[in-house]
């Protein structure tokens, strides 16, 4: 089911000769649609939404959509100029609602702002929920005397780390030992900076969002409950394994209390008006594997770990047990003493994004995906059907269902594989993905973990000890289900469900389909793709530029065991057969059932130099090609109407950031975004330093051509003064009117 953009047109109706763009009754003047025929500027526009019209922006590549010949190209793109800014279309502003170390409630807005939801309770108001996913560690440290106003001892506790490859098992240390209380400080001020926000709005005269600080403004932060009584909850078999005596694993004495959330990223909105937030990189702060009863490994096994770049291993310290962290958590944000509910029954694992198909006398479907290298697309079917959905008692459902997972085949087609403990063993071959590696559960079910296995003969005896997913796990019935939602990917690859290309967001479209982004087909330590499903226009294995997936359930039933799928979109050149963007990461629909969308390029790779192509007489791997796509992007992709089948930047976000969250009000007057992590790579841009890189660029064509680049160092987003330090933030992006 490859299909690259000429595929796409014929899929969706459209002749290549259609045109792309319709024309506005008044333009916004752009330098960037010009066409074949005439060297004058074509004032066009997109009708994006109810209020966004807009003319494209220019990106540092070419895109078919300008209609420009190869000779235009290589003279308009000859040389670019990347800004340490959101750059908006003519006619478009932003506001800063909230930065990070703004004060929430009796807390501070956090780190990496990224999911978010503005659940309205009238017209022109209501609580923009935030999720606050993880620190950036060495931008961080170096930031946060500045921004937050106190110190912390960064340099004593380094040089002690440093002293074992920059580990320190602190959960070990005496509890009167000066270095353990060190490191508390800053990993709870770490902790602080992740998790949950909800804020309250208003919109003024002026079509500006304002702060009202109401009652409900609250955090939710990645230590809620350690001393402050704020702890978590729980639902569904998970809370068998976390009450149960004499564990094979840790014990954390708190039962079913959780402390806190963090790598809180992607999420989903209830049709009820809850807010579900997805704990994702869990593995960075606790132990991921657990024993063969679901109980946590030892909290030694992450050790507290700060280098040159990473601060992490930050519930070392504090004892936190890891099959706690790793869920979606429910909260409701007019509920200022609601701090979340884990649900179980939808399943641990690296969560981003979810989805709920709701509907009226039938079984509410919950969707979302592990986003991890061979990560797989789950679904959550509760037992009971909806009566009202916008009832809020529709939470219950999530106390009582099945998980299961998508098996994809190469055909278009696929099915449902539940994760009971009667399912049978029928592992993931290493042969059957990218990279050739798989993780399972630990065979030796006495040590617990899990194994890496890269050799199809390995399978072999795992099959022969193993016939069911409850022979992998140890209890009684219900505690067996637990622990198998509790160890999800491992359990799911070992039940034969295929592995996938980092499921990055699940979105719900008005006819019931479920579209997925697939951010990235290039293997790793994780894992890697199904190679019959996962490939490139050409069918190319490691992919790294992505796809958007369209899944419709078999009779349009959200309870169906089988379905059917197709590749609505491909990341990529033009000239490749991709449409322009690379890694696409969140999705959002708008009330004409159109696409919007932002990209998830990793910051290692943002305007990574690339002069040639070529490399030893063989072609580079798309991942050393991302640094021409330039910063991260929003785009609108039109799913009906003339362009159809086509893609329009809107947006490009500031130095080293991804552009997250979109979320357009009812009114579509405004389109929220998530501004995360600006200068994670250099930190404080320091007097507007800037350097020149070159890179081979391709014409739409396939002409190979090479553009000289001015790339900024660093950030000071979003103040933009200089040598300021950069702060995620939170905006507010509106037309201008006139």
């Amino acid at each position: 089911m490859v299909m690259n953009r000429r595929d796409l047109l014929k899929f969706l109706g459209i002749s290549t000769g259609t045109a792309i763009l319709t024309q506005g009754t008044k333009a916004l003047s752009s330098p960037l649609m010009v066409t074949a025929q005439s060297k004058d500027k074509v004032k066009q526009i997109i009708q994006g939404s109810q209020s966004f019209k807009f003319t494209p922006i220019k990106l540092p590549i070419p895109l078919t959509i300008e209609n420009l010949s190869d000779e235009q190209q290589q003279l308009a793109y000859k040389t670019y100029e990347v800004i340490d800014d959101v750059v908006l279309p003519e006619g478009f502003t932003y506001d800063v609602i909230a930065q990070w170390g703004d004060k929430v409630g009796d807390s501070r807005f956090g780190y990496n702002n990224d999911y978010l939801s503005f659940v309205e309770t009238k017209p022109n108001e209501g609580f923009l929920t935030i999720n606050f996913e993880y620190i950036s560690g060495k931008t961080w440290r170096e930031t946060y005397e500045k921004v937050i106003g106190k110190s912390l001892p960064f340099e004593e506790v380094k040089a002690i780390a440093d002293q074992n490859e920059g580990t320190v098992n602190a959960f070990e240390l005496e509890k009167n030992d000066p270095l353990k209380a060190k490191i508390e400080a800053i990993a709870s001020e770490a902790l602080i900076d992740q998790g949950m926000g909800v804020i309250s709005l208003r919109k003024n005269a002026q079509g500006q969002w304002q702060r009202t600080y109401s009652e409900a403004d609250r955090r939710i932060t990645g230590i809620s409950g350690l001393d402050d009584g704020r702890h978590l909850k729980a639902t569904g078999p998970g809370i068998k394994i976390f009450e149960k005596k004499n564990k094979l694993g840790y014990e954390d004495g708190l039962d079913s209390k959780i402390i806190g959330t963090f790598q809180n990223c992607a999420g989903g909105t209830t049709p009820w008006g809850t807010v579900l937030s997805a704990e994702e990189n869990i593995q960075d702060q606790v132990p991921e594997p657990v024993m063969a009863d679901g109980s946590s490994l030892h909290p030694s096994v992450t050790p507290f770990v700060m280098d040159g770049k990473d601060l992490d291993g930050r519930g070392n310290v504090f004892g936190l047990a890891g099959n706690k962290y790793g869920w979606m958590v429910e909260v409701d944000p007019s509920d200022k003493n609601d701090y979340g509910t884990k649900h179980t029954w939808l399943g641990r694992y690296r969560h981003e994004a979810v989805a709920f198909r709701a509907e009226k006398g039938k079984k509410l479907a919950v969707y979302s995906g592990c986003d991890r290298r061979g990560g797989h697309v789950y679904k959550f079917v509760s037992d009971k059907n909806i009566i009202d959905p916008k009832d809020k008692q529709n939470s219950r459902l999530m106390e009582s269902g099945m998980l299961y997972g998508a098996v994809f085949n190469a055909d278009g087609t696929g099915k449902w594989v539940p994760l009971t403990p009667d399912t049978t063993i029928d592992p993931v071959l290493p042969s059957e993905v990218q990279g050739g590696l798989v993780t399972l559960p630990n065979s030796d079910r006495q040590a617990g973990g899990m194994i890496k296995v890269t050799d199809d003969q390995e399978i072999i005896p795992f099959k022969d000890k193993f016939k069911t997913l409850g022979d992998l796990y140890i209890g009684t019935p219900d505690e067996k289900q637990g622990a198998i939602l509790i160890d999800a990917h491992f359990a799911a690859n070992a039940a034969g469900i295929t592995c996938t290309a980092r499921p990055e967001d699940t979105e719900i479209g008005e006819d019931g389909t479920l579209y997925v982004t697939f951010t990235s087909g290039t293997p790793g330590g994780d894992g890697g793709p199904d190679k019959g499903v996962f490939r490139g226009p050409d069918g190319e294995m490691n992919y790294e530029y992505g796809w958007i997936m369209k899944i419709m359930e078999d009779k349009d039933d959200p309870a169906s065991m089988s379905f059917r799928w197709d590749i609505l979109a491909t990341g990529g050149e033009p000239a490749l057969g991709g449409m322009g963007f690379s890694n696409p990461d969140n999705l959002m629909f708008d009330s004409k059932g159109d696409l919007w969308m932002v990209t998830d390029m990793s910051t290692s790779g943002h305007n990574k130099e690339i002069k040639d192509r070529m490399k030893d007489g063989e072609p580079v791997s798309t991942k050393s090609l991302v640094g021409i796509f330039g910063n991260n992007t929003v785009w609108y992709l039109p799913l009906q109407g003339e362009n159809k089948g086509m893609a329009f930047p809107f947006a490009i976000g500031p130095m080293e950031v991804e552009m997250t969250g979109p979320w357009l009000t009812e009114d579509e007057q405004t389109l929220f975004l998530a501004v995360q992590h600006p200068g994670e790579a250099y930190g404080t841009r320091q007097n507007m330093a800037s350097e020149v890189r070159e890179f081979s660029l391709l014409t739409t064509s396939g002409n190979e051509f090479i553009q000289t680049r001015t790339v900024p160092l660093g950030s000071n987003w979003p103040s933009k003064q200089l040598n300021d330090p950069p702060r995620p933030a939170v905006i507010a992006v509106r037309s201008v009117k006139e």
